[in-house]
């Protein structure tokens, strides 16, 4: 480049800065065209998420105790996410498919680990170890610094308008059945409740494990959704099963 047009460049990009508009103009013109080539793909995509043998839907307790896991603030100390790094795959097994997070509205991938990272506990410990860790946390990890949450033992589960919730959830994609949000209330006391025949739980919701969680059988408590919420993360895609290797293979050759 000659010194000429070297000085007409930098005459050129000066008027650029000086003018606000003009530079707002050009700012909002380069940030169309990069947002036009990101998200006009999509359009012709039918499923950004390739789906994963085994992925389904929360089932009503495990829904109402992700409420309860979100609204104790949880996801601030506590990723969901495994990153492809030996590290970390070592520490807490095997890296989070794209697919295990297609039903969370929001995902708690994270970004800040004050905790383990949650996104594969589900059947690590037993449902005791989960109520005596919530209640007192220091008495099974003495260096923790997280809050007990004893009190929800004694919080009887809010579930009256568990399929209004459900229906919310179908309509940003998360695929309940009609009969899925007509027994919303039934299928939380047949999970949760010993004393109340799960029904057909077990074939909407395969894998779906119904017991008592909390130790106390006579109520259906905030404690038991949200054990039952812990012990189904990570468990419902089994990642060394043939189908789940094949979508490994497709990320990997991206």
């Amino acid at each position: 480049m000659t010194d000429v047009t070297h000085k007409e460049a930098l005459s050129g990009h000066k008027k650029l800065e000086r003018n606000v508009t003009l530079l707002g103009a050009v700012a909002l013109v380069t940030v169309a065209i990069g947002g036009i080539v990101e998200i006009a793909p999509l359009f012709w995509i039918d499923n950004t998420i390739e789906p994963v043998e085994g992925m389904r839907p929360y089932t009503p307790l495990e829904q109402a105790g992700r409420d309860i896991y979100v609204r104790e603030g949880c996801y601030t100390c506590h990723s969901q996410m495994i990153r492809p790094f030996r590290d970390e795959v070592e520490r807490y097994g095997h890296y989070s498919l794209a697919a295990e997070s297609m039903y969370d509205h929001p995902f708690q991938w994270g970004s800040k680990r004050t905790g383990p990272d949650l996104a594969r506990v589900g059947g690590r410990y037993s449902d005791a170890w989960h109520v005596q860790h919530l209640t007192n946390p220091q008495s099974v990890v003495p260096e923790s610094v997280m809050p007990q949450y004893g009190f929800l033992a004694s919080q009887p589960l809010d579930f009256a308008h568990i399929s209004d919730h459900l229906a919310a959830l179908r309509r940003v994609g998360v695929p309940y059945t009609d009969a899925d949000i007509e027994q919303a209330r039934q299928d939380i006391l047949g999970q949760a409740d010993p004393d109340v025949a799960p029904g057909d739980l077990a074939e909407r919701y395969p894998g779906a494990q119904a017991r008592d969680f909390d130790g106390n059988p006579d109520e259906v408590t905030e404690m038991d959704a949200l054990v039952a919420y812990l012990q189904v993360l990570g468990t419902m895609v089994d990642v060394n099963a043939a189908a789940a290797q094949e979508v490994l293979a497709g990320e990997r050759g991206r």
